[in-house]
């Protein structure tokens, strides 16, 4: 029995693998987002389930439906309430929802996720309608699992659960249990990208409470209105929810987003070896700018263990990135000791170095020795120009959120030692990139090599288009999770990260002068294809597949759920 078998069940339907059979009449019927096909229901249909005067005559098509929502979608006058229509068509059509996100899914990308979804987060006390996912409380451990088991759902059932504590959300900190936005945002891009069957998927709030003051003195705040609960209590808790969702969900994949720098490299490396579990921040971050990185050396005629990098904003993503390009350089040659001495990062207080007051436990492997820069000015430590100066970088990455970080004088005197400079702004929103990349191709003489976290138009200099490849996470997530799905992976390991890199980055055609450095966005489904089979074959070669895979393509695209509104027939 499939995870949508049984919530059908609790709502008076089952699936005999044809078409749905449903006890529900009227406007139970219309009432159910996976049953409801609004005016898309056969006259049949209508006459059978008790709609006939309940819906105007018109018999419509799915892709009449999907027209009509995308003219109401644009009717929307801000990208707030386009985010407030999408999350309304879901409650009410979910094959409805996914269908117009699958074929708009660059337009809409923005809006049901980063950077759309961080007002939605703000607003969603006061927009709160109707509980999506599973809310999970620090102040009742003991209820964990018994909130996760009252979804009636088996190991068999569930392939995905997203969890945030949302302390970190990107630019905009720390919004409590509105967090939920962010799982339930992230699960719908695993859907319309790689087509994991939203039905198998749980979104979950582990509310820990929160340090926003602002939520803190809501009289309409939903959340546990306390501060964060941090320590052995905050370990334990986490510790019951994967205690929970494993030995329940035990084939599942387990996601984690948007947690603080302090706990969520902490809680990955806990569990990585024990469970099948990700975070998108650290590794998916990571991931696709190695994807890039590779197709940026190639197109330069260089090779990674031969790069010097320097990250600008050391924090989670940060060094998730730095890792990453570590290993790949570990890949093309050099040892581990030897790679990490290739990268230098500078955070808030400049420079990392070891004496250095506040370094965190995942910082140090990359601080510098005091002795190895005597002769740089530590006045007040070394920022971003003097480490650019002294370093002469071959790939420059930001994740700094510091607007116009990477100023003309910089980008100029990596550009004097550089051939091909790699840059690499990633921050995002667009008020908190480094630089844009109009810019940096000007000061760069055209010779950059550039990729950006937001989406940006082409840029057209001295008669070459530049087509500017955004190092969106969504390009390798989704796939990965599904050829995680897929294989029946007992973990994620560092080689199906590195299968996941090389599939994205083997998408793209090089040849053209200003060619993209990444596939573009509009493509996901059919890169969420290619990484799933390239993961799925990684993780058989590893061992640590479960299932077995005579034909991993095939596999893969049997298992991507596609939106369709199926036939609906009286018990």
């Amino acid at each position: 029995m499939t995870a949508m078998t049984k919530v059908l069940e609790k709502r008076n339907f089952r699936f005999d693998g044809d078409a749905y059979i449903t006890t529900a009449r009227g406007l139970e019927v219309l009432g159910s987002p996976l049953l409801n096909k609004g005016t898309a229901f056969t006259r049949e249909e209508r006459e059978s389930l008790g709609l006939a005067g309940l819906l105007p005559p018109a018999v419509q098509s799915l892709s009449d439906r999907v027209r009509r929502a995308y003219e109401q979608y644009h009717e929307q006058p801000s990208n707030l309430l386009k985010n407030v229509f999408l999350t309304a068509l879901q409650d009410n059509d979910e094959v409805l929802f996914y269908r117009l996100l699958a074929e708009h899914l660059r337009e809409m990308l923005p809006i049901i996720y980063d950077p759309t979804v961080g007002e939605a987060i703000r607003r969603y006390s006061h927009e709160y309608r109707r509980p999506r996912g599973v809310f999970l409380s620090v102040d009742e451990p003991d209820r964990v699992e018994t909130a996760l088991a009252e979804l009636g759902l088996d190991a068999d059932d569930v392939d995905l659960l997203v969890a945030t504590d949302a302390e970190q959300i990107l630019g905009i900190g720390d919004w409590g249990v509105g967090g939920m936005e962010i799982a339930v945002g992230k699960l719908a891009v695993y859907t319309a990208a790689a087509g994991i069957d939203p039905a198998r998927t749980i979104p979950v709030a582990l509310d820990v409470g929160t340090d926003n003051e602002e939520l803190l003195r809501d009289p309409d705040y939903v959340g546990n209105q306390h501060p964060r609960v941090r320590g052995k209590r905050y370990d334990d808790f986490i510790e019951a929810y994967v205690t929970a969702a494993s030995k329940l969900f035990g084939k599942a994949l387990l996601h984690w987003e948007d947690f603080g720098p302090s706990n969520g490299r902490r809680i990955l490396e806990r569990y990585r070896d024990r469970v099948c579990t990700f975070n998108d921040d650290m590794q998916g971050t990571g991931a696709i700018v190695v994807a890039a990185a590779l197709n940026a050396t190639r197109v330069a005629g260089t090779r990674m263990r031969d790069q010097r990098i320097l990250i600008f904003g050391a924090g989670t993503a940060g060094v998730g990135i730095a890792d990453q390009l570590r290993d790949a350089m570990v890949r093309d040659g050099l040892d581990r000791v030897a790679a990490t001495r290739r990268i230098w990062c500078v955070d808030k207080q400049g420079l990392l170095i070891h004496d250095m007051k506040g370094l965190r436990d995942f910082q140090v492997p990359y601080a510098r020795a005091a002795g190895e820069i005597t002769a740089w000015s530590r006045n007040r430590g070394i920022g971003l120009r003097d480490a650019v100066a002294h370093v002469q970088p071959t790939i420059l990455v930001g994740t700094s959120t510091v607007r116009q970080a990477f100023t003309e004088e910089i980008i100029s005197d990596i550009a004097r030692h550089v051939e091909r400079p790699i840059i690499f702004p990633l921050s995002n929103p667009t008020e908190r990139i480094e630089a844009m990349p109009d810019q940096l191709i000007a000061w760069t003489d055209g010779r950059g090599l550039i990729a950006t976290g937001i989406p940006v138009q082409p840029v057209t200099y001295k008669g070459v288009t530049h087509t500017i490849g955004q190092a969106n996470n969504a390009l390798l997530y989704p796939g990965l999770g599904l050829g995680a799905v897929v294989a029946g992976a007992a973990r994620i390991s560092d080689g199906m990260l590195e299968a996941a890199a090389e599939a994205v980055a083997g998408l793209v055609d090089l040849g053209p002068p200003g060619a993209s450095l990444l596939p573009q966005v509009e493509n996901l489904r059919t890169v969420s294809a290619a990484v799933a089979t390239a993961v799925a074959e990684r993780a058989v070669e590893e061992g640590i597949a479960r299932n077995s895979l005579d034909d991993p393509a095939r596999r893969v695209e049997s298992a991507m759920w596609q939106p369709e509104y199926r036939p609906v027939r009286v018990e």
